[in-house]
């Protein structure tokens, strides 16, 4: 008997909702973006740093749930299991989305909400961010932990594939939506119906959960040994006996070590792969390119089909880069997306600073964005799956991972407040952000070219014995230098 394929695909394909869920929830913001500006800051007639500044948290507020999110992750997959993790995770995307498109409801007929709700607007999109910061670690390990060995990471790679599809499809829908009226319609009723579109995904992603069976790891942490066996048959045929022990023998022999038992230096790589991947400025793109486009003199429905193709780009070249990554390494399309991710901001932020914004700045963004997909997007979680030892490897992801929604905030955050600022857009028309984002871009070339390893072709077992062999060359210097002393 051998592994249930088809089986096996229809679990991956319900737990990659929790993937497009998440590309869907941090994009919608995209086509809302001005109308939120219009319908909560403009009203509150704040002065300009300070509307910036609002206006900025209202954007970004979802990923300062994303951290909340993913730092709880791990103990909501403990004590709930995963695929329960992922029904909460569920119900808060819908909780998000129904409060987002309506913050006033349960305060004020419905419609009829005015910017005095923005703090219900925020708390909204707070909890959906909550449930983008659960599906970000529960859908992957998930899918991880029920896939055959053989085929895990193929299905793994699925669930990338569902963060930038989710985004795609979250274009569409925006720009379907911005096509029903006027700018003035869009602006009072056409962003709630953009937000209240994720209810469909969501609650169809809740439904399908109750059809998937729990993650026999899971199982046998829970002492359901018997339902892990059955389900273990079910998926690898004969061999899931063998992978039970497998289980049962990996739970009973984990250690856990001390999150610089390595030395610090696999901790700093693991950090700054984090920080750069946001600081080189893509959810800027992701998030504001709607506004960037219109910068360039676009109306709204051109900016939100133009923000459409940029999607698409995401997508074509996040799968190129899946299907390449292990045949050409990890440092070599990291470091050449850098330079090209370099080059394009530089030439964009000189686009605007010379108010020459037309046909060049949208070839270099989306330049910039393959070259992004393409190898920073997922090229670094395959390393951080990749450079940290397993005794550390819950600890040092973890704190990648909230890193990265930091960063990610930040930059959100402080976007509008360069790009509206006008002693800034007096010296430098709009060009000031996107110069830093190629520096951080420049920057983080020379990182991966200096400090970052290649993991191509090397096991687990030797990627720690890289780091053993640093903390032990590192701790015999210093023993050198006290024998001196």
């Amino acid at each position: 008997m051998s592994t249930n394929k088809r089986y096996i695909m229809s679990i991956t394909l319900v737990a990659t909702l929790g993937g497009l869920l998440f590309g869907y929830d941090t994009a919608v913001i995209s086509g809302a973006v001005g109308s939120l500006q219009h319908f909560f800051i403009d009203p509150a007639g704040l002065v300009e740093w300070k509307a910036n500044f609002l206006w900025g948290l209202v954007t970004s507020s979802a990923l300062l749930g994303c951290i909340v999110g993913g730092a709880v992750a791990g103990l909501v997959a403990l004590k709930l299991g995963r695929k329960r993790g992922l029904l909460v995770a569920a119900v808060l995307f819908a909780l998000s989305a129904l409060g987002s498109a309506l913050p006033e409801l349960g305060f004020a007929p419905l419609g009829e909400g005015d910017h005095t709700f923005i703090t219900h607007f925020i708390v909204y999109r707070f909890i959906g961010g909550v449930g983008v910061g659960l599906a970000s670690m529960l859908s992957p390990m998930y899918i991880a932990e029920i896939a055959p060995a053989e085929q895990r990471g193929n299905m793994v790679s699925w669930n990338q594939f569902a963060i930038v599809f989710g985004m795609l499809v979250v274009y569409f829908v925006n720009w379907g939506i911005a096509r029903q009226g006027n700018e003035s319609w869009l602006d009072t009723i056409g962003w709630r119906w953009m937000f209240a579109s994720e209810l469909i995904p969501a609650s169809i992603f809740f439904l399908l959960l109750f059809t998937v069976p729990e993650s026999p790891r899971w199982l046998v942490i829970a002492g359901e040994e018997a339902k892990a066996q059955l389900l273990l048959t079910r998926l690898n045929g004969e061999k899931g006996k063998g992978i039970l022990a497998e289980i049962k023998d990996s739970l009973s022999h984990v250690e856990v070590g001390r999150l610089f038992s390595f030395g610090k230096l696999v901790i700093i790589i693991g950090v700054l792969l984090s920080l750069f991947q946001q600081f080189v400025g893509i959810n800027v793109v992701l998030y504001y390119a709607p506004e960037i486009f219109k910068s360039t003199g676009m109306g709204t429905e051109a900016a939100l089909f133009q923000t459409i193709l940029v999607g698409a780009i995401n997508m074509i070249f996040t799968i190129i880069a899946i299907v390449s990554v292990d045949k050409y390494g990890r440092k070599p399309l990291m470091l050449i997306g850098a330079l090209v991710m370099g080059v394009s901001m530089l030439v964009l932020g000189g686009t605007f600073a010379a108010n020459q914004m037309g046909v060049a700045s949208l070839i270099f963004m989306m330049i910039y964005t393959a070259a992004f997909a393409l190898s920073w997007g997922p090229v670094t979680w395959v390393l951080l799956s990749e450079i940290f030892p397993n005794r550390i490897r819950g600890k040092a992801m973890a704190l990648a991972v909230a890193v990265q929604w930091a960063c990610n905030f930040i930059v959100s955050q402080t976007f509008p407040m360069m790009n509206n600022s006008t002693w800034l857009n007096d010296q430098f028309n709009h060009g000031f952000a996107y110069w830093i984002y190629g520096l951080c871009s420049l920057l983080a070339a020379w990182f991966v070219w200096k400090i970052v390893p290649e993991t191509k072709g090397k096991t687990l077992e030797e990627m720690e014995n890289l780091w053993t062999s640093e903390e032990g060359s590192s701790q015999d210097k210093t023993e050198e230098k006290a024998v001196m002393a």
